[in-house]
């Protein structure tokens, strides 16, 4: 059996109410009646309808006042709601939409009339909630794609790593990989594409493709770089780049080398010693094909640890401020994360620096390896 539409009527004439409820009750309709506003409040919190016919004119509590109570509520404010009302200037039906009504029925109002409108809202209801289904779900397999594309440190335990990511849309810019080139040698990227929109969570897939394909010993790291800036030149729109960082660490040889691509710096804490920030200037990936990128090569031992981390982190971009000074919040964070398990170090440092979540403009990803 088909489910039936539920419609709340809401009015404080017994005869307008009695005479609405019998119209709609013949087209099949379930119908729960209210005599006041508050009334009306109540069942629509109670058991929230498919629809509400609402009487502007009613005693304590206006339809206009309660409609802002609809509005204002998570589980009324999707329900559509047609005013009855025996007004007809146009100021008090602009007041009404404004505060989002979909329709008015005009007192003393046709059976015919009042069936016709309520059939065309219900309809127009049901098409918006699929549309937004459907987009839902579409965000929601894109995100658990995005997702998959991420290696765990569980994936990978010989990488020694930690990461932790949060996005701030479906479909986040930032991207990270790590790479198990041989059994000394692992590269780590991390890499933020300008905008949030879907395209960038399927670029995330081209760019993890161009690393495994070109991220290899027998090129250099900047070499490495430099083959996968051309192809994204390429293939990225116009109006497309990424920042990146591409680290490459010889555990044998204890030698890391580092390429920025218009990326943050990294933060470096040895074993033995305060923390500090390594960088360097370089253009950034899809711009140029001849990009300048810049490399520094840093003397690691056991133990020690390196942060890659992208501008959300550390950065405003409604007021392009630098939250965290150089020298100061970064610095602290990365040394009180010394005693932390590798795993739970990019979590303490971004905790330290973000403590309030809500004030979260960009998406940020922070990624910890020790040697």
């Amino acid at each position: 059996m088909s489910p039936s539409f539920t419609i709340l009527v809401a009015d404080d004439n017994p005869v307008n109410l009695a005479l609405m409820a019998t119209t709609l009750r013949k087209e099949g309709y379930r119908i729960v009646t209210a005599n006041s506003g508050k009334e009306a409040r109540h069942l629509a919190d109670t058991e929230p309808p498919d629809l509400i016919l609402l009487d502007i004119r009613m005693p304590g509590e206006s339809g206009f006042d309660v409609i802002k109570h609809f509005k204002s509520d998570a589980r009324t404010a999707a329900i559509p709601v047609i005013f009855l009302t025996a007004v007809t200037d146009v100021k008090s039906k602009i007041e009404g939409f404004s505060l989002g009504a979909v329709d008015y029925i005009t007192k003393p109002f046709h059976p015919k009339e009042v069936s016709a409108r309520v059939s065309l809202h219900l309809k127009l209801s049901i098409a918006t909630n699929s549309l937004i289904n459907s987009q839902a779900e579409k965000l929601r397999q894109l995100t658990e794609a995005q997702a998959s594309f991420l290696i765990t440190p569980e994936q990978e335990p010989g990488a020694r790593f930690g990461v932790h990511y949060l996005a701030l849309h479906e479909a986040g810019g930032d991207f990270y990989d790590v790479l198990h080139i041989s059994d000394d040698i692992y590269g780590y990227f991390i890499a933020d594409f300008s905008g949030h929109d879907i395209s960038t969570g399927y670029l995330t897939s081209s760019v993890k493709g161009l690393l495994k394909q070109n991220c290899t010993q027998i090129y250099t790291p900047m070499e490495s770089m430099n083959l996968i800036n051309g192809v994204l030149v390429e293939i990225l729109p116009a109006e497309k780049y990424l920042t990146a960082c591409y680290a490459r660490l010889n555990r044998r040889k204890g030698l890391m080398d580092i390429v920025f691509s218009g990326h943050p710096p990294v933060c470096y804490v040895p074993q033995k010693g305060p923390p500090r920030l390594v960088g360097a200037d370089g253009d950034p990936m899809g711009m140029f094909q001849s990009a300048l990128f810049g490399l520094t090569t840093l003397t690691v031992s056991k133990g020690d640890r390196v942060y890659i981390y992208t501008d959300g982190l550390v950065e405003s971009p409604s007021s392009k401020k630098i939250w965290h000074s150089e020298t100061a919040k970064m610095l602290e964070a990365c040394d009180r994360a010394r005693s932390a398990p590798i795993g739970r170090a990019p979590r303490v440092v971004s905790e330290h620096l973000c403590p309030n979540r809500e004030s979260q403009e960009d998406d940020m990803v922070i990624l910890a390896l020790e040697i």
